[in-house]
């Protein structure tokens, strides 16, 4: 394991290149923003697979005619 004696800079250093040069508060609004969007997706998903299902139930409905 690594050594943990870094000084400041250093861990600011290294949480800044992790970070992808965003401060916190501009990493934590992106992460939000991309949850968002997953949830739209989701959403749209969601509805997408439930037309789907509406049209197989219908179907076979008809089919039991």
């Amino acid at each position: 394991m690594p050594d943990d004696n870094y000084t400041d800079a250093e861990l600011d250093s290294m949480l800044h290149a992790a970070l992808g040069g965003l401060t916190p508060h501009q990493a934590l609004i992106q992460a939000s923003l991309a949850e968002s969007a997953n949830v739209d997706e989701r959403a749209a998903a969601i509805a997408k697979n439930r037309e789907r299902a509406l049209r197989l139930l219908e179907a076979i409905e008809k089919s039991q005619d």
